[in-house]
């Protein structure tokens, strides 16, 4: 079994750090997703699509928000932003944006950014870890990192696999966590989010954050991830029962 020509590793213990954190932390906040060992952490959001002949441009959530009359801040959630939970997936706010936000899945045009800011901040860059959220069909005995509610394949490899596709054609999937050898940083991309964190020293997260390409905002690793975590926008009015 192989994600982008890699190998899935049969020894998992190099995320072990990963899972000890996770398990210690409180549930769906960013600290079960990302180590709050860290000095800084960051969000970054993936941004919705404008199909424009054969190319997909690239819509930033402060341009959503601000054509939908709602405030982009660091904690803004998509269906707040939007007015509805439809634009997760099924309805688009045509000619604004036609795509929305990828969901457990790094875009490769910000996944390229971001691995151009963060191969400065690691010693190993050659020797990096990339961990892909076990489902689908899939049958396999290989070992998996297991982590709260997750479990993944591993494979090692440069850190430009961070841009690559781990998944069969026509699919895309990035890898849904990454981390140096050196444990520099690390980059987690869950499942069922549309944006992705990324916790690293105070220069680290400093520089991600004024990255160009990247839309990104500071975060605390106590904030909740959860759909309903935005205070400052209204909450949609199909949005599910807390």
């Amino acid at each position: 079994m192989q994600f982008a020509g890699r190998p899935v590793a049969l020894d998992t213990s190099a995320g072990i750090w990963l899972a000890e954190a996770a398990r210690a932390a409180a549930p769906e906040t960013v600290a079960a997703l990302a180590p709050a060992s860290f000095e800084a952490v960051a969000r970054v959001f993936h941004p919705a699509v404008r199909y424009v002949g054969d190319d997909d441009v690239e819509v930033p959530w402060s341009s959503v928000a601000a054509a939908n009359g709602t405030t982009a801040h660091p904690l803004m959630q998509w269906g707040s932003v939007t007015g509805s939970m439809e634009y997760f997936e099924n309805d688009d706010q045509a000619p604004l944006w036609h795509g929305a936000p990828a969901r457990g899945h790094l875009p490769a045009p910000v996944a390229e950014r971001l691995v151009e800011v963060l191969a400065r901040w690691t010693t190993t860059p050659d020797v990096c870890w990339f961990a892909v959220a076990q489902g689908g069909a899939v049958i396999t005995d290989h070992p998996t990192l297991s982590l709260p509610g997750r479990e993944y394949w591993v494979v090692n490899g440069p850190i430009s696999l961070a841009a690559v596709n781990m998944a069969a054609e026509p699919f895309e999937q990035s890898a849904n966590l990454w981390w140096p050898a050196d444990r520099a940083w690390c980059v987690v991309t869950d499942i069922d989010l549309v944006t992705s964190y990324v916790a690293g020293s105070a220069g680290c997260i400093a520089d991600v954050l004024a990255a160009e390409g990247l839309e990104a905002a500071p975060a605390e690793f106590r904030q909740r991830t959860t759909w309903d975590a935005d205070q400052v926008n209204p909450t949609p009015a199909d949005a599910p029962d807390c």
